[in-house]
């Protein structure tokens, strides 16, 4: 489940979300830079946009279909005006805004929840026709224990918090390298 991304790599992961959202609210064209290597190969990943410290929006690609950098770009406008939980962001809100940004590994599925590691594993569950998926940062800002953070899952997913214990619920870990971007 390991993986690595350069400081490089990481900047122009950053620097390809912010110059998507400035260029849909107005600001300047995007100008993006140029993209190698594991930036070129598919990848799941999610942007969260926080605010002051509050999360802005925050939406994700779990399957790895399109190329890291493209898959960036379009979870990172989907972040900033597609999430239903908040209004699209505005061109005053843009200098608060602070880019987050999660490149997912490949889920593994398991069968025993003590293989999962809080704060190292984000958590995927389905379960008839619903799915829910946290990252594996959000354990660990919550301070929850391994059945919180399984409970919380369930109910991401619109189930039941103990949904996870029955036979036909599927658990899946993975792992992501979390960044953010470094701004005054």
């Amino acid at each position: 489940m390991s993986m690595t991304l350069t400081g490089q790599e990481r900047m122009v992961l950053i620097q390809t979300a912010r110059e998507a959202i400035a260029a849909r609210l107005g600001k300047r064209a995007p100008v993006f830079p140029p993209a190698h290597g594991i930036l070129r190969e598919p990848r799941g990943a999610f942007v969260t946009l926080k605010t002051h410290g509050e999360l802005r929006g925050c939406i994700g690609h779990i399957s790895a279909t399109d190329p890291l950098v493209e898959t960036v770009k379009d979870v990172a406008l989907a972040s900033a005006f597609e999430d239903p939980r908040f209004p699209p962001l505005r061109p005053d809100e843009w200098d608060a805004v602070r880019v987050e940004i999660s490149v997912l590994s490949p889920f593994e599925p398991i069968t025993d929840v003590a293989r999962i590691c809080v704060g190292e594993h984000g958590l995927m569950i389905r379960k008839g026709g619903h799915s829910g998926l946290l990252l594996p940062q959000v354990a660990g800002e919550q301070g929850w224990d391994r059945t919180t953070f399984l409970t919380h899952t369930c109910y991401k997913a619109g189930l039941p918090g103990d949904a996870w214990k029955s036979p036909d619920a599927s658990l899946s870990i993975f792992s992501a390298i979390v960044f953010h971007e470094m701004r005054d």
